[in-house]
């Protein structure tokens, strides 16, 4: 048996509709109807929370080992595409955190669309934590090691502007072909469109519209030409200034017809559906405000289910709740052995006499001798032999 009252199987059971039901409460309700068991719902927090916890542990170990064995990679695929973006959820007492989520995936070669070449991206995998952007990228090491990084023969990564990406980047494949999201790049275009000027926005609608087809189909040169020709004729602001060179900084990620010929998808889809499917679709509920300590626990569940693992993460997660059975066992033996036998206190140490000193006779008084044999008193067994031999 597993930690509780459950049988391992409802114990699972009750798990992975906590995991995938949008609220413990449902997770609750949907075991009873299917099985006939009831439990409460903290019931159903506390047990899906523990599996969690086990398996956030496992997985960190896990990229440890990784990074101090260093072994052998799998096989991966002929392109490997990965993305990696952010995702806000709330947290207790107000507040808002964020949870950042890497999605990767292989890349299949371009179907001809009506529109041109499509790249699709298949065999989708992700991984997500509520940490800092230095211990995401090591602890996302496992799952792109398991995708075949290493061994892939192309890699591409496909990010916004972010600082963070461009270091997850560099930690992790710093040849990657390094993609901006084109929509992310549109975002600042427009923000330089819409920015108000005498007359109104600096470029009209079917301005916007047509740079925006421009930098998708002929490449940023000509766009960040007359980008750079329409803020030089207006006073300097610091938000056209910041925008310009957002964008004029990452010319080389932005040169999507080459991209598209060479088969790479040039959008960051897959990361921002998995941060709907993975990570808001269950801590973004009407009126949720996590505990932080069991957010990452629920993320490395979700992940398991997304991922199609749930098996073999399971089987991680329930060898570790048999080892804490087994712990408290042991201890509950520990303290019955204690009660029955009961050690006895140790005598307190008998006291040592002082040596008293010898006291020498009186050399006035003589010295007794032994009676002579025959003076001494008979004993009385000897005469009792005698009387009854007589």
């Amino acid at each position: 048996m597993l930690p509780g009252s459950l049988t391992p199987r409802l114990h699972e059971t009750l798990v992975r509709l906590g995991t995938t039901q949008p609220s413990f409460a449902k997770a609750s309700a949907e075991l009873a109807w299917h099985t006939g068991t009831t439990v409460h719902a903290d019931t159903a927090r506390r047990r899906t929370e523990a599996a969690g916890a086990l398996l956030v542990a496992h997985e960190t170990a896990e990229a440890t080992r990784i990074l101090r064995a260093h072994p052998a990679a799998p096989a991966g695929p002929d392109t490997l595409l990965f993305s990696v973006d952010g995702a806000m959820v709330p947290v207790v007492g107000g507040q808002w955190k964020e949870v950042r989520t890497l999605a990767v995936g292989a890349v299949q070669p371009p179907v001809m669309g009506p529109d041109g070449p499509v790249m699709q991206t298949t065999n989708l995998s992700y991984f997500s934590r509520l940490t800092d952007s230095t211990t995401f990228a090591e602890q996302a090491l496992p799952e792109l090691q398991r995708r075949g990084i290493e061994t892939a023969r192309r890699v591409g990564a496909v990010v916004d502007g972010a600082a963070w990406c461009q270091a997850f980047i560099e930690y992790h494949y710093p040849e990657a072909v390094r993609i901006l999201d084109l929509p992310h790049a549109a975002e600042y275009l427009t923000a330089i469109g819409q920015t108000p000027g005498a007359d109104g926005p600096l470029l009209s609608a079917a301005s916007q519209q047509r740079l925006r087809t421009a930098l998708r189909h002929d490449g940023p040169e000509g766009v960040l030409m007359e980008l750079r020709t329409l803020v030089a004729g207006q006073p300097p602001t610091p938000a056209l200034t910041t925008a310009l060179a957002y964008l004029e900084t990452r010319q080389a990620q932005m040169q999507y017809p080459a991209l598209v010929a060479d088969g790479w998808p040039i959008g960051s889809g897959m990361v921002e559906s998995a941060n709907k499917l993975v990570v808001e679709d269950r801590l973004k509920g009407a009126g949720m405000h996590w505990a932080e300590a069991n957010i990452n626990p629920l993320l490395a569940l979700r992940n398991a289910c997304c991922n199609a693992r749930w098996d073999e993460q399971w089987s991680v997660i329930e060898q570790g709740l048999r080892q804490q059975v087994a712990v408290r066992r042991q201890a509950r033996q520990g303290r019955r052995a204690a009660t029955r036998a009961p050690s006895l206190p140790s005598p307190p140490p008998m006291p040592v006499p002082a040596p008293t000193p010898p006291v020498a006779p009186a050399p006035s008084e003589p010295v007794a001798k032994p009676p002579h044999p025959w003076r001494r008193a008979w004993s009385i067994r000897r005469q009792c032999e005698l009387a009854g031999a007589a």
